[in-house]
Formats: C-alpha cells, sequence, structure tokens
C-alpha cells in the first residue's frame, strides 16, 4: 500500500471532531450528563484501542463507569484470538437486554476484532437485536460519526468493510492512572499464521511514522509514566512500509535517547524476522529492559511448516542462544500451542523438549483453539481433547518446576523494581516488577507506588517473588 492510502487526511479526522462537539451539543441540549462503560478483552492491542474510544468518549462529553447498569452508552471491545473469549463476548451481549430493557434509551455497541468478523456482525445483526453499532478496527477512527449516525436516525449502524487499514494520528487517549502506558508502533499483520484471525481481521501492516512514535513516549515520559510497553502484532517488522531504511531497531534505539527514568518493553516479536541487530540494540540502550517475549508455538519443525511460521526449531534455538549471549541474565517468555490439528505426541513432546532446553521464566500457554476463517480450521484434527490435555498438562509441569527453579534462585538477592500498584494480599501490599517483569510482591506503605526502588527478594513460587525494600 502506498502512504498517502494509510495516513487518515487531517480534514477527515477534523470532521470527527465536528461530530463529537455534535454530541456533546445534543447531551448539553437535554442538560444530561452521559456514562459510558467501556469494556475491553483481549491483547494490549486492545487496551490501547479501548483507551483511544475513552478519549474520544471525553471530547464527546462522557464520563465513566465499570457498571453497564449505570451506562446511557456499553462498548464491548472484542477479541476473535480464541473460542472461549468470543463466548465470554456473546453471554455479555445476551445479558445486556436486561439493561437495555431498564433503560430503552441505552446504546450498546460491539466493536474490535469480532466485530470485523462477517459471521459475528452477521450474528450479531440477525440475533442480537438490541446492538445498535457494530464496527471493527478499521473504522475505530471514525467511531464519533458513526455514533452520531445512530443518535440522529435511531438505527442500527454496521461498519464492518473488508479493507487493508489506515493510520489515525491524533487521536486522544484516556489512559489509566499509574506508571503504565501502550503506545502503538504499527498496526495489521502479514504473516498469515494458519491458525490465526489476526490478519483478517486487523489488515495489513502499516507502521506509524518514527517521529509520531517519538513524540507519544517523550510526552509520557515527561507525564510520569514509567514502564512503556511498545505494541504491534509483530513489532520486528516495524518500518517495512515506510520506504526509509528504518527498522525497530533503529526506533528502539532512537527512543532510548529520550532523557529520564522509565523502561521500555515491547511485543509481539516474531522470530522470523528478530535479527542480532535488534539484540544488540536491546543489550546497548539502557532504557530497554532485558526481557524478551518470543513465540515459538511448537518445537517440532512439520508442525512449524504447517503454522506457516517460517523458521526451524533450530532457527529459534539459535536466535535464543544469541540473545542470552549479549544480554546475560535476559528473561525469556512465549507462547505456546499444543494440539495443533494434525500434531501427533512424539510432535507435543518436542515442544515439550524445547521448553526444557530453554528454560523460559514463563510461558503463555493454550490448547488449540480453531478459528472459523482460517486455514487450520480445515485441517484435520485426529487427536481427542482427552490426549490434547495430557500433552498440555505435561508442557505445563515441565515449565511450572522450570518457573519455580528461577524464581527460587532470587531468593537472598537485591533487584530493583517499578512499584506499580498495590496487591491483594495482606501481607505483601504492593505490587511491583522487576526489569524483566517479574512480579513480586513487597511490604510496603503506598506511598512507594511509581517509584523505582531496590527490594531484598525472601520468598517465591511459581509464579511470583516476595520481598522488602532495601533499608
Amino acid at each position: 500500500m502506498e502512504r498517502k492510502q494509510v495516513l487518515v487526511p487531517e480534514a477527515d479526522l477534523a470532521r470527527q471532531r465536528d461530530f463529537e462537539e455534535k454530541i456533546r451539543a445534543m447531551f448539553a441540549a437535554r442538560e444530561a450528563h452521559p456514562v459510558a462503560c467501556v469494556d475491553t478483552f483481549g491483547c494490549q492491542q486492545n487496551v490501547a484501542d479501548g483507551q483511544k474510544l475513552m478519549g474520544m468518549l471525553g471530547e464527546c462529553g462522557f464520563t465513566f463507569t465499570d457498571d453497564p447498569k449505570e451506562a446511557d452508552l456499553v462498548i464491548l471491545n472484542t477479541c476473535a484470538v480464541r473460542e472461549h473469549a468470543e463466548q465470554r463476548v456473546f453471554g455479555n451481549l445476551g445479558l445486556l437486554t436486561h439493561t437495555k430493557k431498564e433503560n430503552p434509551e441505552q446504546v450498546i455497541a460491539l466493536c474490535g476484532c469480532m466485530a470485523q468478523e462477517e459471521r459475528v456482525s452477521k450474528r450479531v445483526r440477525e440475533s442480537y437485536r438490541h446492538v445498535d453499532l457494530v464496527f471493527g478496527p478499521h473504522a475505530l477512527w471514525k467511531f464519533p460519526e458513526l455514533l452520531w449516525q445512530v443518535y440522529e436516525t435511531r438505527r442500527r449502524v454496521f461498519a464492518v468493510d473488508d479493507e487493508h487499514g489506515t493510520i489515525a494520528e491524533g487521536i486522544p487517549v484516556v489512559r489509566e492512572k499509574g506508571v503504565k502506558a501502550w503506545v502503538s508502533i504499527m498496526y495489521g499483520c502479514n504473516n498469515f499464521c494458519s491458525y490465526c484471525i489476526v490478519p483478517y481481521v486487523r489488515g495489513r501492516e502499516r507502521s506509524r511514522d518514527p517521529q509520531c512514535v517519538l513524540r507519544e513516549v517523550r510526552e509520557l515520559v515527561e507525564s510520569g509514566y514509567k514502564d512503556i510497553t511498545l505494541l504491534g502484532q509483530n513489532v520486528n517488522s516495524y518500518g517495512n512500509d515506510l520506504g526509509l531504511g528504518y527498522d525497530f531497531s533503529d526506533l528502539l534505539a532512537d527512543i532510548d535517547k529520550i532523557p529520564g527514568e522509565y523502561l521500555i518493553r515491547f511485543m509481539s516479536s516474531h522470530p522470523k524476522d528478530a535479527t542480532k541487530k535488534l539484540f544488540d540494540t536491546m543489550a546497548r540502550c539502557a532504557h530497554v529492559a532485558k526481557q524478551l517475549h518470543l513465540p515459538f508455538q511448537s518445537g517440532n519443525d512439520r508442525v512449524l511448516r504447517e503454522m506457516n511460521r517460517r523458521y526451524t526449531r533450530e532457527q529459534y534455538l539459535d536466535l535464543v542462544r544469541y540473545a542470552k549471549s549479549v544480554m546475560p541474565g535476559l528473561v525469556l517468555t512465549s507462547d505456546v500451542i499444543i494440539g495443533f490439528p494434525g500434531e501427533t505426541e512424539a510432535e507435543a513432546m518436542d515442544t515439550v523438549s524445547l521448553v526444557d532446553e530453554v528454560g523460559f521464566d514463563a510461558l503463555f500457554t493454550f490448547i488449540y483453539s480453531p478459528r472459523p476463517g482460517t486455514k487450520a480450521a480445515s485441517m484435520p484434527d485426529p487427536a481427542t481433547r482427552a490426549e490434547k490435555q495430557k500433552w498440555f498438562d505435561k508442557l505445563l509441569e515441565v515449565q511450572n518446576a522450570k518457573s519455580a527453579a528461577l524464581h527460587a534462585a532470587y531468593i537472598g538477592k537485591t533487584v530493583r523494581v517499578l512499584v506499580d500498584g498495590e496487591s491483594d494480599d495482606a501481607d505483601f501490599p504492593l505490587s511491583s516488577r522487576t526489569e524483566g517483569n517479574r512480579l513480586v510482591r513487597l511490604k510496603g506503605d503506598k506511598s512507594l507506588i511509581g517509584q523505582f526502588v531496590d527490594v531484598t527478594v525472601t520468598g517465591s513460587n511459581t509464579w511470583a517473588l516476595y520481598g522488602q525494600p532495601v533499608q
């Protein structure tokens, strides 16, 4: 795609600001104070999208609640990656018939990746008549106009056209209070892994201009955010569409020059595009966390080919070896799918053996979930759910033992953490994260929230460390 086809013109964005003002004026004329509930499912990219929705709603005059019963507008911002998340969304949509019955003027909207799927929008159109607005990720930037159409016409609005996708700069954002922030550096995906629906619902890869990203990160640092995560479906291919000879490693190096006390993280990172240059840059940059989330999905080459991952087991292991060699103490995490269609027990055990060999600090593990519209959904899948569960349990057994041992090795050591909030543990009331994003529950006063502190680790389990600030 040419860049002129990707960037939303300023005139079109100004038009959305006009619709925001129209909505604000409409409620002011009614002497009403509208309240919105934005419920986000799924990945950090969805969280970032939800914060943009809240930013636009704020400009429309809305305040916010977590209770749909209190809301004049309810938005379900959805994820299409797994079947379980989809069923939760449909369950929540069904429950909203009750809030709509109590408040017939309530507007209900469905957006995000699920909404972009044709089968989903068709089901909502036919079976969830109480839903007023459905729009996909491509239409997020014109949300004020779509919402105005609902208010003005009193008709249902669907904006789910199939398109490559755009970039809209300057959309207002309502961020969570605290120390963490998300920055989308690119959108879409070109990889078409055979199990994944994302390229079909988020369009082709398109990178934001580096200066726009740098400006946003600089503003966040100046505003006091200390843990900033750069987002993309595959951040390693950032810049391929810009024609500038400027890649993700260059972006990290330029961000690192921004003065301040903060950490930069990123996800997700595709192994086929990970390079020694990236790892060398990470090692060199003081603000870039020595933490890498590098999904491998399977440890078997045949399964990797069927997944269309475009690397081999040995190529993945070579990447890990090099990354660890230039960043001793690197915290490494990954995503794994067990039970891919056609996978045998021996092939699943290849995945388990890779986990045992690498020694990941933590894994995000899934039993394969078929997504309609993907190539894998039509593949023969003879293994039973019970067999897959057995393989999955073995994977967890190996990984949990690794995680517990890695965490136990921290006991007695002093680590630097960023205190990011309160925990639900009365004995360790604070929550914090190491540079490697390990959870550390702390003793201490709430006044420490937002600060980097040195902590002595006094205990651990499979999922967390426990400690107290160094006196």
